[in-house]
């Protein structure tokens, strides 16, 4: 079977989250990727690593399909070899500072000269031409600076989501406009430099819906979007336990007030239609908090998917494993790992491809040899 990205080769310099879990969907969409660490490894390998192997879960699960190899990138011998690498390869990706990156030539215009057909790749904290663009930067940075923190608090404190949202987020950014450039390569046969900036990529992110009135100029109104910020938005305690439900068309709500008995409310001028429910969608919320104590979570789901109004369980983590349609759709890989034995690793969503015999993260420098021959042979 052919992968979408076969003949793809992809040079992986990042560490952490952002950029490898960038570069672990390259992989599982066919792309030969080649992981550069330094010699103690990516840092990432040591979180969780309860086995004390350098293979923690958080790396078991961002690095899959990858190659390691290990250079000291301060030597001469490791700075001939990334040369080498940066000629043989299709992508550059990195995750460093601009100064780190220019005195290991790994700046877009060192990258692009030395392979005028790459596309060099720079993660970074902020973008250029800005106070902050030398600044380091990581999740929790990101997500208070870029407004996500005082959307989580709402009116208490500012509070981080609990989920590196800002890595896995700009690194999915990133992956979109590295396919493009990908593209773009392939039909002007030049290369293209690209940076992706956590602040600037999540801020945009956080903007899509929550610019309200202030996507005006000058604003007609606050930002925020007023569904999201209700202080009602919850899972809603049943009976027995809590649901997932999101009543939001004209017609999921006509039914439910049929359902709870207040039919008249169809007719309110307040909730009419989607502009007037939701400059009142906390009343709304508060009417649904409030009436669904009165069921079991199973009542309420035998009464409202009929209807097809979304609603659902609210999974613990260690409750994903058995959900039912996880089971049903195989979202749960079985890898036998050659060191670590069987994992249960989460499927990644795009085109199959033929990956599945390689398809785990790799121990630090299992690959140096090879891969260096290769690039040797290649050249």
């Amino acid at each position: 079977m052919t992968s979408a990205l076969d003949g793809v080769r992809v040079v992986d310099l990042s560490t952490t989250l952002m950029g490898p879990y960038c570069t672990m969907l390259l992989a599982q969409w066919g792309a030969e990727v080649v992981k550069v660490e330094p010699p103690g490894g990516d840092p990432a390998r040591y979180i969780g690593d309860v086995r004390g192997t350098g293979m923690g879960p958080f790396f078991l699960n961002a690095n899959r399909g990858k190659r390691s190899i290990v250079l000291d990138l301060k030597t001469a011998a490791g700075a001939e070899a990334l040369s080498g690498l940066i000629a043989w390869a299709d992508v550059v990706v990195h995750t460093l500072r601009p100064d780190a990156a220019r005195e290991l030539g790994l700046d877009a215009d060192s990258v692009v000269r030395r392979n005028p057909r790459c596309v060099a790749v720079a993660f970074r904290g902020f973008g250029r031409g800005g106070p902050a663009a030398d600044e380091p930067a990581y999740d929790d940075i990101i997500q208070a600076r870029s407004g996500l923190a005082d959307l989580q608090g709402a009116d208490s404190d500012p509070a981080y989501v609990r989920s590196a949202l800002a890595d896995k987020v700009v690194g999915l950014h990133g992956t979109a406009a590295l396919l493009a450039a990908l593209r773009q390569r392939d039909l002007t046969g030049r290369g293209v430099a690209l940076e992706i900036p956590m602040f600037e990529t999540m801020t945009a992110f956080n903007l899509v819906e929550q610019q309200g009135a202030q996507v005006f100029d000058p604003p007609l109104g606050p930002p925020g979007y007023g569904r999201t910020a209700s202080a009602h938005r919850r899972p809603y305690a049943t009976k027995d336990g809590a649901v997932s439900v999101l009543i939001y068309t004209d017609r999921h709500w006509r039914v439910f007030f049929d359902l709870i008995g207040e039919p008249g409310l169809a007719e309110d001028p307040r909730y009419r239609t989607i502009r007037e429910r939701t400059q009142h969608i906390d009343e709304l919320y508060r009417l649904v908090a409030e009436t669904f104590p009165e069921r079991t979570s199973q009542e309420w789901i035998d009464l409202l998917k009929p209807h097809k109004i979304p609603i659902g369980p609210v999974n613990r983590l260690t409750d994903l494993p058995e959900d039912p349609q996880l089971v049903a759709t195989g979202f749960f890989t079985a890898v036998d790992h050659p060191t670590e034995g069987p994992l249960r690793l989460p499927r990644t969503t795009g085109p199959t491809g033929s990956r599945s015999e390689r398809d785990w993260a790799p121990l630090l420098g299992a690959d140096t040899e090879t891969v260096l021959a290769e690039v040797r042979n290649d050249g």
